[in-house]
């Protein structure tokens, strides 16, 4: 038998509970894997609560990991016994064992810790789609990012920083503003006791930045917006806070012609040539020491309610990763 955290209700942390359960065996087209780590996103806060739906009760919620593959099903060409993996945006990965569709799966470059792809697979293959493809960040950008000290936020700064980027990056205290500038960040905002948008176009001569990748949501959307110079990107790809309110389209008009993206990892990893050339690009990033993952806390898988405690009272930094027995 294998341990798991399971959900049989949605609610807060408490509903996540340490239980045994089998995996089964891998079908045609699926793998067997062992999990050495699986990562802790806000996300996974979305199934255990309820705003994103789980597909059966009860639920292993979760959605990277990595391991090492124990056996694989029929017609299996991706991966094979022995082989080091990781994946992300697959339900599931709370847990010791699972079985997954192997074309998921991604082969671990030796330079990559398990600890490291189970922190980095979701946030990592995030930034690659928000600073690679839906804005393509370019020499001489000027940026805003929220949640610059997160998991997600710190590749970001990086990353941004790597590409050529000036990156403005909202925190919530000065303990993370330094955290954010030693990972790129130019110019942090504590949003606790500065205004978002008085010192963004402060910082830009009043003429406002191209993007902003807001992960937080509801608290932080006007705001964006106002940020924005005319016909820039908002790009909402969060929910921390609260989900967007609705609103009409026409105010995209009057804050100049603004365009708004509502981005999920899901649909640029669709096919195995995305996942393929995403998680190549983010290897080679981290691989060169360009962007560095820094796992700034690891508990054991039962104390999976503990770190979501952690997450929502945004008491983490970096990326948190949650470890099997033994590891």
């Amino acid at each position: 038998m294998t341990r798991a955290i399971r959900i049989h209700e949605h609610g807060g942390p408490d509903v996540l509970r340490w239980e045994e359960t089998d995996p089964g065996a891998p079908g045609p087209g699926q793998a067997l894997i062992r999990q050495t780590a699986a990562g802790l996103n806000f996300i996974d806060v979305y199934h255990r609560t309820g705003l994103y739906p789980v597909p059966a009760w009860p639920a292993i919620i979760g959605n990277e990991g990595a391991g090492v593959v124990e056996a694989v099903g029929e017609g299996v060409t991706e991966v094979a016994a022995g082989d080091r993996v990781a994946y992300c945006m697959s339900l599931g990965s709370y847990t010791e064992r699972r079985v997954i569709e192997a074309a998921r799966l991604v082969r671990l470059p030796g330079n990559i810790t398990d600890r490291q792809a189970a922190a980095m697979m979701l946030k990592g293959c995030t930034v690659q789609y928000l600073v690679r493809r839906i804005h393509p960040v370019e020499p001489g950008d000027t940026i805003l990012l929220h949640a610059a000290a997160g998991g997600v936020g710190l590749i970001a700064c990086q990353w941004a920083k790597h590409l050529g980027a000036t990156v403005i990056g909202t925190v919530g205290s000065d303990a993370k503003a330094e955290l954010a500038r030693a990972h790129g960040c130019d110019h942090p905002i504590v949003h606790t006791r500065e205004n978002i948008v008085e010192r963004v176009r402060a910082l830009t001569g009043g003429a406002g930045v191209p993007v902003v990748f807001d992960s937080v949501g509801k608290d932080t959307f006007a705001a964006s917006l106002d940020c924005l110079r005319p016909r820039g990107l908002m790009v909402s790809y969060g929910n921390a806070s609260g989900a967007v309110e609705p609103f009409s389209p026409g105010l995209l008009a009057a804050k100049g012609s603004l365009f708004l993206t509502r981005p999920t990892l899901a649909s640029y990893i669709r096919t195995r040539a995305e996942l393929e050339a995403t998680t190549r690009e983010l290897f080679e990033v981290v691989g060169s020491g360009a962007v560095k993952v820094d796992v700034s806390l690891a508990l054991p898988l039962e104390e999976a309610a503990e770190a979501h405690r952690r997450l929502e009272a945004r008491q983490t930094t970096g990326s948190t990763v949650l470890v099997m027995e033994g590891e």
